[in-house]
C-alpha cells in the first residue's frame, strides 16, 4: 500500500464532489468507507489502520512486482512463492529476478541466479548477513 491517509481522504472528497455534482448527497464518512472498499477493504478504520502501519511482506500478492537489494545488489523481479512461517513475523519468500544476479565477488569466476527463496521479516530483510552488515535481501516496500 503506498497511499497516505490524507491521500485517501482527498480521494474521499472528490467522490463528495463528484456524486454532488450528480446530485447525489453523501457523507464525508460514508465516502471515506466507500473509497476503503474500493481498494478491497472492509471498512475506513481497517484502511486507515493499514495505511498507518506502512506496507509489510504480508500485504504483497503472488505475482507482484517487487525490488530490492540481493547480496549487495540492486533487483527487480516478481514474487512467485510466499509462505507465512510459525514463527511470528516471518515470511518465507521465493524471487524470480528480472536479471540473472551474480552471487560471487571475484573478477575471475561468475555464478548467476535467476530465483532464490529467501526467509524475511515483515519488513522484507533477512537475519542472514553479508559480512559487511547488510541483510542477504533486503526489499524496497
Amino acid at each position: 500500500m503506498t497511499s497516505t491517509i490524507p491521500a485517501f481522504k482527498t480521494q474521499a472528497r472528490r467522490l463528495r464532489t463528484g456524486l454532488a455534482d450528480g446530485g447525489h448527497t453523501l457523507s464525508h464518512g460514508a465516502a471515506l468507507e466507500l473509497v476503503a472498499r474500493q481498494h478491497g477493504y472492509r471498512d475506513w478504520n481497517t484502511l486507515s489502520a493499514l495505511a498507518e502501519r506502512g506496507p509489510t511482506v504480508a500485504d504483497l500478492t503472488i505475482g507482484a512486482p517487487v525490488a530490492g537489494r540481493y547480496l549487495g545488489q540492486d533487483f527487480t523481479g516478481r514474487l512467485i512463492g510466499l509462505q507465512v512461517l510459525p514463527k511470528g513475523g516471518r515470511y518465507r519468500a521465493t524471487i524470480q529476478f528480472d536479471e540473472p544476479i551474480d552471487v560471487v565477488a571475484f573478477e575471475s569466476f561468475s555464478a548467476f541466479r535467476r530465483r532464490v527463496t529467501v526467509v524475511v521479516d515483515a519488513n522484507g530483510a533477512t537475519v542472514e548477513k553479508t559480512s559487511n552488515g547488510q541483510p542477504h535481501l533486503a526489499l524496497t516496500l
